[in-house]
């Protein structure tokens, strides 16, 4: 069986606070989550071998450490399923860039091999798998724009502006883990409110101590903030500004550095996957 056309969306963070560690060393958090009309495309050969394999090339990511075979295989060994996949990806997503598109790849794998495996398990069952493979995979398997707590899997559904953003890559990859694990982060942000939030409170914890490890960073916010409030998702790299209308943001991406991948992009608070989930295969 082939099932084409499978979207996996990248994703802004809105802000982010990192407001204690567990004992286990997970840190707990609070973000806002929405989707961009910017994805990769999966599909999915089914087929009756058991074996999962990933077709193509994804240059530096081996294949076994790939978190769509990771998601596959944690799938097929939670249900017992016999069936196998050969997985397809169509990779538009920068890798590093704190745009989720491991993560929502991940999502995709497993709500379509949920489908097409005939598994049928609940979203809850799925999240509980996603999130041992990272925090911000509940959010691409839930479909809408939230409100995140923990560690990133309480999830309440926000509307927000679906604003049209200029995201910029400088040239330089962020490890997250190298983020989280620097002794200068910041790591008891008082909690906030979703009230507070839609009033304008939150910022980025992360963003100091990158701004300190990679100037390419600090290079890109600066220059993106002469024109719109500038602001980082994630763990970096992406830098990202909002804008009244699509023409405005084309005309600065228009002068972005060439070394810098530049894209105008419209937030979207429902994903794809879910609009996909409801065709038929």
């Amino acid at each position: 069986m082939n099932s084409n056309g499978w979207p996996a969306p990248a994703k802004l963070n809105l802000f982010l606070h990192v407001t204690g560690r567990r004992d286990d060393g997970y840190h707990l958090l609070q973000t806002v989550f929405q989707f961009l009309d910017f994805q990769d495309e999966l599909a999915f050969d089914v087929h009756r071998d058991p074996a999962i394999r990933r077709v193509g090339d994804c240059p530096g990511v081996a294949a076994d450490s790939d978190l769509v075979v990771r998601a596959a295989r944690a799938l097929q060994s939670y249900t017992g399923s016999r069936l196998g996949v050969d997985i397809h990806i169509s990779k538009h997503i920068p890798m590093q860039a704190g745009l989720g598109g491991g993560s929502s790849d991940a999502a995709t794998t497993l709500r379509a091999l949920n489908r097409l495996w005939g598994l049928e398990l609940p979203l809850g069952e799925l999240a509980a798998i996603g999130v041992k493979l990272g925090a911000d995979v509940p959010v691409f398997l839930h479909g809408h724009a939230a409100f995140a707590e923990g560690v990133g899997e309480e999830l309440t559904d926000l509307e927000p502006a679906e604003e049209w953003y200029l995201i910029i890559r400088p040239d330089c990859s962020v490890s997250t883990a190298e983020i989280f694990n620097d002794a200068d982060l910041t790591r008891h942000t008082p909690p906030i409110t979703i009230r507070d939030f839609l009033a304008g409170r939150g910022h980025n914890d992360c963003l100091p101590v990158v701004l300190r490890r990679y100037p390419q960073v600090a290079e890109a916010i600066d220059w993106l903030g002469n024109f719109s409030e500038a602001r980082m998702t994630g763990t970096g790299s992406t830098v990202f500004a909002a804008f009244a209308n699509r023409a405005a943001a084309e005309t600065v991406l228009e002068q972005v550095p060439a070394h810098w991948f530049g894209q105008v992009c419209r937030g979207q608070n429902q994903s794809p996957l879910l609009q996909r989930l409801r065709q038929p295969d």
